[in-house]
């Protein structure tokens, strides 16, 4: 559901514990089975607070590929991310943030991605679609 003209959230339902869902977002070989054409040596994490991270995705069509990183703002364990995005080597000052916030409901996560500094809106075919279409690939794991 979109909150602004620069932020929106998406929220998901898996049935999968908190902790195989944290694994999702913070493991390379995890991230590379969810995230849309992303080679796994593509990745690299360093999933602590000030750590770096990075991604490559490439589009399958023409071969070009979309490089990705930020820097990690807060790490809770199993609990909160939050993380600049956009190329790698950006300011963290100038970059979107991400807040990924999971929640235990018993052996289910709810998962809140919320991306502040970029707009976006289902039917955009960009931004929010784009990360719309690889949450639902996470879901997709645990049913």
């Amino acid at each position: 559901m979109p909150i602004s003209e620069t932020e929106f959230a998406i929220t998901r339902t898996l049935n999968a514990r908190r902790e195989l869902v944290w694994r999702d977002w913070t493991e390379e070989k995890e991230l590379a089975e969810w995230l849309p054409s992303t080679p796994l040596e593509t990745i690299s994490f360093d999933v602590r607070e000030g750590g770096r991270y990075r991604y490559t995705m490439v589009n399958s069509e023409n071969g070009e590929e979309y490089h990705t990183g930020g820097v990690f703002l807060d790490v809770v364990l199993f609990e909160r991310l939050v993380f600049t995005w956009g190329y790698p080597n950006d300011p963290i000052e100038n970059s979107p943030v991400v807040t990924l916030t999971l929640t235990a409901h018993g052996d289910r996560t709810e998962m809140i991605f919320r991306l502040r500094g970029f707009a976006g809106h289902p039917g955009d075919e960009y931004v929010y679609d784009g990360w719309s279409d690889a949450l639902n690939n996470i879901v997709k794991k645990y049913t």
